[in-house]
């Protein structure tokens, strides 16, 4: 390999996570990467054939939802940063090994506030990589929906009896189509409310499925409307007006996860360009000979490694209890800032060659300029943390 991930992985985690991230690697270079040519897809995503495929493959190998070895105990925030950045050496890796978004977070969430009887209906199968699952936050822009704020939600629920009714559109709904298992947000009279609900259902329309910069994720991002969605009072997870802080137990280690994923399509990309530039002569000489060249690889080298130690400094603060609020907005920007860099590099590097869907770069590119906007733009989580300082400044100088 031109780039070593994974020398911050020998501090802190035992020695089977990192034999089982090496694991990882192994399967994904050796038997998830041929998919990456495999026709069985459309503009959304993997179709549903070959996401069985290779979550047989995955299953097989032992290997399925490996963060979560033996379906019960969930692995540290640092051995899962080991295992999900090797997952993420293909876009696919995330789909096999079912540790991609949203499931993962979802997984997350059920594993630490779902009551036994909840886990035992939605959380099982999604851990046993049978089901899929989406989470339906989002709100459609022109009807001035919640989006990166979520105190606009839109989407309502009503009790009647001992059910609650639900009604509201929502977009951007990741993985819905084909989705077996539903978290839905909708606001009661107490504030945000959280249900789980069985997919698909009648009361739940998938509208369409939009046209996006990435297609790695299956199901692709829908729009939904949601029509007198009646739904038992026991599906909900806590109580009405809960919603919120049920969803920020999953937002750090989620927003987290993606650093993790795409920071090994990066390491994957960045071995290609290498690859190419080590190979492919110009003006009399190597790519990589060339200053130009040469430097846009070791810049590479800088952010990759950034990326990898703000990834793992994260992971130990929400490994030491705290909710990593902060730290993972600010992971979340400083790591999807320097894979974009990293991944328009990688184009750069390979000219031609690197707007060419003949190798994976071209994809990681787009799965990269989408994870900007993702859990949250750069600027959403910029104007957070400046609201912290300003709130931190004025407690210090009792203003």
């Amino acid at each position: 390999m031109s780039y070593s991930a994974y020398s911050v992985e020998r501090f802190g985690i035992s020695e089977r996570a990192l034999a089982l991230a090496d694991q990882i690697e192994a399967f994904v270079r050796d038997t998830v990467v041929p998919y990456e040519k495999d026709t069985r897809r459309d503009s959304h995503g993997p179709l549903e054939e070959m996401v069985v495929e290779m979550r047989e493959k995955a299953k097989a190998a032992g290997l399925i939802t490996p963060h979560i070895p033996g379906g019960t105990g969930h692995l540290t925030q640092r051995e899962t940063a080991a295992v999900l950045i090797r997952s993420g050496l293909s876009p696919l890796g995330p789909v096999a090994l079912n540790t991609s978004a949203p499931d993962e977070g979802n997984m997350f969430l059920l594993g630490k506030v779902a009551s036994p009887e909840l886990k035992e209906r939605f959380l099982n199968q999604m851990v046993a990589g049978d089901a899929r699952s989406a989470f339906f936050m989002t709100e459609p822009a022109d009807e001035n929906g919640a989006g990166s704020d979520p105190s606009m939600m839109l989407t309502t629920c009503v009790p009647d009896g001992n059910h609650w009714v639900i009604n509201g559109r929502k977009t951007l709904i990741t993985g819905a189509l084909g989705a077996k298992v539903g978290i839905i947000m909708a606001k009661s009279e107490e504030g945000a409310c959280m249900f789980l609900v069985d997919l698909p259902h009648p009361a739940i329309k998938i509208e369409r499925v939009l046209d996006t910069i990435d297609g790695s994720m299956p199901g692709g991002h829908s729009v939904i409307h949601i029509d007198n969605l009646r739904v038992p009072a026991d599906q909900m997870l806590g109580q009405s007006g809960e919603g919120f802080k049920y969803a920020q137990v999953r937002l750090a280690p989620a927003r987290l996860s993606h650093c993790m994923r795409w920071l090994g399509g990066c390491i994957r990309a960045h071995e290609i360009a290498v690859d190419y530039a080590c190979r492919r002569k110009a003006f009399g000489k190597l790519l990589i000979e060339h200053e130009g060249v040469g430097f846009m690889l070791a810049e590479n080298l800088l952010d990759l490694k950034q990326a990898e130690l703000m990834t793992y400094w994260c992971a130990d603060i929400l490994d030491s209890g705290a909710d990593g609020g902060t730290e993972s907005s600010m992971a979340k920007v400083a790591v999807s800032e320097a894979l974009m860099r990293v991944a328009d590099r990688c184009v750069q590097v390979m000219g031609g060659q690197g707007v060419t869907r003949d190798t994976i770069v071209e994809t990681i590119f787009r799965e990269i300029r989408a994870f900007r906007i993702y859990d949250g733009p750069t600027e959403v989580h910029k104007w957070s943390l400046s609201r912290k300082l300003r709130r931190e400044y004025l407690k210090a100088h009792q203003v």
